[in-house]
């Protein structure tokens, strides 16, 4: 007779228990970056809402920024690194293949032995990363995951190119997810539209690169095509999102999509009907676009501008490169 195995169960629900962040250390102006695309500071300003954005060090890494927003997210937590059982890194941007980002950081941190993996989904990654850690912690395979979003984009921008690299900053956002009596991660909204990969992504591969029929792979899009799809098809997945929690746009204390442009940002909230009393992320403005830490990085700021949110429900969506997405509400630490 086959013995029987045992199987892991966890919590019934999760919680995020604090946010944090690290920021590249230099502020960018728009008029910096104007002339390689010949454009202006008034054009960015009104086709994105940036103002400035801000931009790493050169001898600052992906990696740094990474552990840097994870030791805040622990100390602000109150979960001892040690307890840290995983720790999941979001991120398009990391200089090697392997290694990965997620194995350094959590040694870095002190949460070493902790599991440890990258994810690549881009805009997404933070949304991804959560769902990820919610589903850990209630099967019982980690009781504390530490979740980043972190991008050092500057690395992979063309300056002299007009689709998307004014848009574009570094830094990175971290949460710790661990288990609560109340549910605190509603259900997640997540997939991609593969079909449409080519709208947002690398224009070379490194194979090109090293075989040197290609430059350094940097990051293009198609604007129009991602503005229609982003204001259309995410606001249906924002309302399933909602729905899928069981509430109303109007019990919503805070709405934070992934920090793609301004326009999106207003549009989406017009379209989602939300009521003036939603507080709105649009950290943008003076951190430019950082794909997967945008999520994390506005969420922070808005906490820390309006306390009085703490507690509150909060929806937050991603959507990037790949055409991936993912929506969730939360309630918030």
């Amino acid at each position: 007779m086959t013995a029987a195995i045992r199987q892991a169960t966890g919590p019934a629900h999760t919680r995020i228990y604090a946010y944090g962040a690290a920021r590249g250390e230099n502020a960018v102006p728009n008029d910096d970056l104007v002339g390689p695309i010949d454009s202006s500071d008034e054009w960015i300003r009104q086709r994105t809402g940036i103002v400035t954005r801000v931009r790493a060090d050169k001898d600052t890494s992906v990696i740094d920024l990474a552990a840097d927003a994870v030791a805040e997210a622990i100390q602000r937590s109150g979960v001892p690194a040690d307890q840290v059982d995983a720790v999941i890194v979001s991120t398009i941007s990391n200089p090697k293949q392997t290694p990965s980002v997620s194995a350094i950081v959590a040694d870095r941190v002190g949460a070493n032995p902790a599991a440890a993996y990258d994810v690549n989904a881009a805009c997404a990654g933070f949304s991804y990363g959560v769902t990820q850690a919610d589903a850990l912690v209630r099967a019982g395979a980690a009781r504390y995951v530490a979740v980043v979003g972190a991008e050092k984009l500057s690395d992979i921008v063309d300056p002299t190119d007009r689709t998307i690299s004014f848009l574009l900053g570094d830094g990175a956002g971290a949460v710790i997810v661990g288990p609560s009596d109340t549910p605190g991660i509603g259900p997640t909204v997540w997939g991609s539209d593969g079909s449409k990969a080519d709208a947002v992504g690398m224009n070379h591969t490194l194979v090109e690169f090293r075989d040197g029929t290609a430059p350094w792979p940097t990051l293009r899009q198609e604007g129009p095509t991602v503005f229609r799809w982003a204001v259309w098809e995410m606001v249906k997945v924002a309302r399933r999102a909602i729905e899928e929690a069981g509430i109303q746009a109007t019990d919503l204390a805070a709405f934070i999509p992934h920090q793609a442009n301004m326009r999106i940002i207003d549009e989406f909230a017009k379209q989602l009907g939300l009521p003036e009393t939603v507080a709105i992320g649009r950290d943008i403005e003076t951190t430019g676009n950082t794909s997967a830490a945008s999520i994390p990085l506005a969420t922070h700021r808005l906490l820390d501008e309006h306390p009085e949110l703490s507690g509150g429900l909060a929806l937050q969506i991603g959507f990037g490169a790949g055409l991936v997405f993912g929506a969730q509400v939360i309630v918030l630490p």
